[in-house]
């Protein structure tokens, strides 16, 4: 068993939701291989997203998830298997749970479900992730306007609320 591959893949997708929460486009880019496939799509963005390239994903990312919403992923229960016979690819599978509120339109959405991911070191001696994809457990949205005393009282993409 190769610890330190299972440690450097944990830090990986750790750094993965890291830099997408914080929407630090380069260093969420540099997580993934230039040819990652990756498959998103929850109900409330309707259609699934199919990615086939790096570029792709950050662009899709970085103009539907800027600074007017803010985003929350919490990973857990990583089981992550290194290949024993090369040692430079490995698969991997994590639990989620994400929060998603969008405050111009007064929507929260919460879920949770399991990513599979594939990773590969690269010849810069860097693991990525190959190929990602999840399954929604349950995804539930709830109107803001609804929930009279919900008050976002901090946002650090909200000079009015940044703290």
């Amino acid at each position: 068993m190769d610890l330190t591959a299972i440690e450097e893949i944990r830090q990986l997708k750790y750094r993965y939701f890291r830099t997408l929460d914080l929407k630090l486009w380069d260093e969420f880019g540099d997580c993934l291989a230039e040819d990652v496939v990756a498959r998103y799509g929850t109900q409330a963005m309707g259609e699934p997203l199919h990615f086939d390239n790096r570029a792709a994903v950050v662009a899709y990312m970085a103009e539907n998830l800027g600074t007017s919403i803010v985003t929350i992923h919490i990973a857990s229960h990583p089981e992550i298997q290194v290949d024993g016979d090369s040692g430079d690819t490995a698969t991997g599978s994590w639990g989620f749970e994400d929060t998603v509120i969008v405050p111009d339109f007064k929507v929260q959405v919460r879920g949770g479900g399991y990513y599979n991911d594939t990773y590969r070191k690269d010849p810069d001696g860097k693991w990525r992730i190959a190929s990602t994809g999840y399954e929604r457990i349950y995804e539930a949205v709830t109107s803001l306007e609804d929930t009279p005393s919900f008050k976002l009282i901090a946002n650090r993409w909200d000079p009015s609320l940044a703290h």
